[in-house]
């Protein structure tokens, strides 16, 4: 028999390698479907050594790779065994953890999340749930976006949930009923390296961005890039910051507020163009964009028939390792847990990989 609750950490790091996202949630099931009560959220941010490891791992061989994938476990480890003995966790059904995504290439049949090792539920002493996109993308799929499965059961009262992190993406029903996900531009993967120029972590509320200047010839050029008149299913990486957005840096020199400005720009013109919906729209925000009140502007001058939500902080700064939480819960209870219509993929699955304590379950 199925429980009715579940109380499990959920992890998350993303792309803007701001740090690991951890929460504690209680996750409920009846017959009305899901319902959530966040109660603990935490961001432990990355030391200046680690984020160069993440930043540059890109392009590290197989070996360097099995090593930092070894050593990025035991990171995360250290992280979620003082997560739950600081915040006096007594009850933790399992852990459920994204990893942190090194390698994205779909079209070539890989993606690489690590982290993901078995050795880590030994080493924190709970059952570990985790890998979410390697078989989706061995399904056909893109391996992303995973998290519409829960704007669905969660968030279901908005139009569709926007999330504002490394990348953009967005989350919707269409006409017939099927959820629609993809992955619009990059966000802060872009915004937080001009403001680390600036001796930033982030740029804060857009402030430098608004004081910069946009220019027009960058703006023509990012925007022309072949991905955004692709049809969905489609993702996005680091691979794609790499090869298309970054030669174009280099024939643009720019002061960091001037890149700023300009990014803000196009990311504000391709997620309104990429969002089609009926006037009046409800849009749940959540993502540390989400706090960028100058993007935010812009993005409500270019997209101005919708009504954007801005989350609460906890659910802006951690809806996404919420829903990884979702994604291990309804691993554990063998239900779907990945969509076709929104990755690619052959069929609809419960996508993810069950580690138990020296007893790993595929």
């Amino acid at each position: 028999m199925k429980n009715s609750q579940y109380r499990v950490v959920g992890i998350m790091s993303g792309t803007s390698l701001d740090g690991v996202d951890l929460v504690y949630v209680t996750l409920n099931v009846n017959e009305k479907g899901w319902s959530f009560e966040l109660e603990k959220g935490q961001t432990i941010s990355y030391s200046a050594a680690w984020r160069t490891k993440l930043k540059t791992a890109i392009g590290l061989n197989k070996e360097a790779l099995d090593r930092l994938d070894e050593e990025y476990t035991l990171l995360l480890a250290d992280i979620i065994t003082a997560f739950i003995q600081e915040n006096a966790l007594e009850t933790v059904d399992f852990v459920c953890s994204h990893g942190h995504t090194i390698l994205h290439r779909p079209d070539l049949g890989y993606t690489l999340q690590i982290g993901n090792l078995p050795l880590l539920a030994d080493l924190i002493q709970h059952k570990v749930i985790c890998d979410f996109r390697v078989q989706d993308v061995l399904l056909g799929g893109q391996g992303a976006p995973l998290v519409p499965i829960g704007d669905r059961l969660l968030f279901g009262d908005y139009t569709a949930c926007l999330n504002l992190g490394g990348f953009a993406n967005v989350s919707y029903e269409n006409a017939l009923h099927y959820r629609i996900a993809f992955d619009l531009c990059p966000v802060n993967v872009l915004l937080n390296e001009q403001a680390n120029k600036l001796g930033l972590l982030y740029d804060p509320e857009g402030s430098r961005a608004q004081a910069g200047t946009v220019c027009q010839p960058l703006l023509e050029a990012l925007n022309a890039l072949e991905y955004y008149a692709k049809t969905p299913p489609k993702s996005l990486g680091v691979e794609f910051v790499a090869s298309n957005i970054q030669p174009l840096l280099e024939l643009h020199v720019l002061s960091p507020e001037d890149y700023l400005a300009t990014f803000v720009e196009h990311m504000a013109i391709q997620i309104a163009n990429g969002i089609q919906l009926p006037k009046q729209a409800k849009i749940l925000v959540t993502g540390g964009g989400a706090f960028n009140t100058y993007l935010m502007s812009r993005l409500s001058f270019y997209a101005s028939s919708y009504e954007f939500v801005v989350a609460d902080d906890l659910l802006v700064n951690y809806k996404e390792a919420l829903i990884f939480a979702l994604l291990g819960t309804l691993k554990v209870r063998d239900e779907v847990n990945a969509l076709a219509s929104v990755t690619g993929a052959q069929y609809d699955h419960s996508s993810g990989v069950i580690y138990d304590i020296f007893d790993p379950v595929w």
